[in-house]
């Protein structure tokens, strides 16, 4: 979802190669059907003059692309606290050959639409160091989605990781009804990460409504990953504007 709804506005204006490894899912997006019900990318598909091509060859997708987004699955189960990193695999060894300047580890299995939880970075701590040293012995920057836990944070600096993205979604949604209440525990997570030496990064739910005090609070916040939000207020005052529109919110010109 995550991954097709950027794809679907950014090749709008840009050449957009989306790559998955279910052929069928290839073969509707290059015939201008989405995948996934969502009323805005049917829409776009159908009605959009897009420049989106869909493939099962990631190799040749990545080869001359200015930047990748990968959204893959690690198929959690939560009741067996296992992960099938399969896929995984595969997308290490082809961000190898691609080698972006950041990877961030989030885990997602193939029943979600969208995040919802962080690492645990103390029972995933074998796993997480493997994957992390393997980036950064390629010179790759890493950084572990977590949930808002000091505890959590100490453990991914443990991993070897160089940042962490705070998963934001609790600080949104109680936002409205008490922002002081709600930013606490990201401020003593946020502490952590620096205390440890750790970058900082955030996402998830943040918007133009959230993000200004966000960054106020935590002001060391080194980068934001804003997906949804961005989509959407674009689909009304077009890219540029609303790029511009969330700049202005961290001061940053």
């Amino acid at each position: 979802y995550v991954g097709l709804s950027i794809a679907t506005l950014l090749s709008q204006h840009h050449e957009v190669v989306a790559v998955d490894v279910v052929p069928e899912k290839v073969d509707l997006i290059n015939h201008r059907q989405s995948p996934i019900q969502d009323e805005y990318i049917e829409k776009y598909l159908k009605e959009k003059e897009l420049h989106l091509t869909a493939t099962t060859d990631g190799a040749s997708a990545y080869k001359d692309a200015n930047f990748v987004v990968i959204a893959t699955p690690t198929n959690y189960d939560p009741v067996k606290n296992y992960f099938d990193t399969t896929h995984v695999e595969e997308v290490i060894d082809l961000v190898l050959e691609v080698m972006p300047t950041q990877v961030t580890l989030v885990p997602d299995g193939d029943a979600q639409l969208t995040s919802n939880h962080g690492w645990n970075t103390i029972e995933n701590k074998a796993f997480l160091t493997d994957v992390i040293g393997r980036f950064k012995e390629a010179g790759i920057r890493t950084s572990i989605f977590v949930d808002p836990s000091a505890e959590m944070v100490r453990g991914a600096k443990e991993c070897g990781t160089d940042r962490v993205e705070l998963y934001t979604e609790s600080y949104a949604s109680g936002y409205a009804e008490n922002r002081e209440e709600a930013i606490k525990p990201f401020i003593d997570a946020a502490v952590a990460a620096r205390d440890l030496g750790l970058g900082l990064n955030a996402g998830h739910d943040l918007s133009l409504v959230n993000l200004a005090y966000f960054h106020r609070m935590i002001p060391w916040t080194d980068e934001v990953s804003i997906g949804h939000a961005i989509i959407c207020d674009a689909l009304y005052m077009g890219l540029e504007k609303t790029i511009q529109a969330y700049l202005s919110k961290i001061k940053i010109f």
